[in-house]
Parts: C-alpha cells; sequence; structure tokens
C-alpha cells in the first residue's frame, strides 16, 4: 500500500473508532440514567424517564451499529497492488477534487492536500466506481475528468 493510502486508511479507521467509543459511551451513561432513575411518588414521571433513557439507548445502539458495519467495510478494502480502475481502496484524482473511495468520513488532509473519503455507494462513488484515467462523469451540473487512480 502507498504511503498516501496507508494514510487515508488510518484516518478513515480513526473515524470509525471515534465513532464506535462516542456511541458506546453513550449506550454506557444511558443506561446509568435508567438504573439511577429510582421511583418516586410520581410514578408517570418515573416511567417517562426510564423510557426516555431507553429510547436514548436504542439510538445510540443503531449508531453502534452502523460504526461496525463502516468498520467491516474498510476490512475489506484491498491494500495490495496496484489499481487501474477506481474500486474500494483507490485513490482517485479529477479535476474537481481527490477522493479516497473507502467509507464516507469527510475531509481529510494529507501533505497539505485534501481527499474526500466517499463511501463506493454514495453518489459519486457510483460515479467513480469502475473509471480509468482519461474517463469522465457529471454529478449535480460538475463535470469531473479522471487525471489518475491508484
Amino acid at each position: 500500500m502507498s504511503i498516501l493510502k496507508e494514510q487515508l486508511y488510518k484516518a478513515c479507521v480513526a473515524y470509525v473508532q471515534q465513532r464506535i467509543q462516542a456511541a458506546t459511551e453513550a449506550i454506557e451513561q444511558a443506561q446509568q440514567a435508567q438504573t439511577d432513575d429510582t421511583k418516586s411518588s410520581a410514578g408517570d414521571k418515573y416511567e417517562t424517564g426510564r423510557e426516555m433513557a431507553q429510547q436514548e439507548t436504542n439510538r445510540n445502539a443503531a449508531q453502534l451499529a452502523e460504526a461496525n458495519k463502516l468498520m467491516v467495510a474498510l476490512n475489506r478494502i484491498s491494500t495490495n497492488g496496484n489499481l487501474t480502475t477506481a474500486e474500494a481502496g483507490s485513490v482517485v484524482a479529477t479535476d474537481n477534487g481527490n477522493f479516497y473511495l473507502a467509507v464516507s468520513a469527510g475531509t481529510i488532509s494529507v501533505d497539505g492536500k485534501s481527499y474526500f473519503a466517499v463511501s463506493a455507494a454514495s453518489p459519486i462513488g457510483l460515479h467513480i466506481k469502475g473509471k480509468t484515467v482519461g474517463e469522465k462523469f457529471s454529478l449535480n451540473g460538475k463535470d469531473y475528468n479522471i487525471l489518475s487512480v491508484e
């Protein structure tokens, strides 16, 4: 794997790990709040508080599941070989930006250059996937020319 790909890959892993950690901590806090909520004479208030804590736990569990799916997707990315066709794990330079096909993790800066970490299933990822140097595509009224695929 090139140094650039390795840096982009590690940045995506760090992003996903941060999401996993945040969701895990939020679940623990919501469960603790549910446990700490003691029954008072206002039974309705008690039940409402417990239900709100349960809903918060459920929301965070869904976020945790989504973050785990992202980690699975990252683990499937091949780190071997030189690519000539854009696929998961490719770094694709266009005349309208640089893209890393992995997971949607936003903008990653490496050596002063910005790369958009995008999922191959995202609208732009679907347009990039399978393309080679010199091919073009349009998305949302913007034209892209593939300059390089690594």
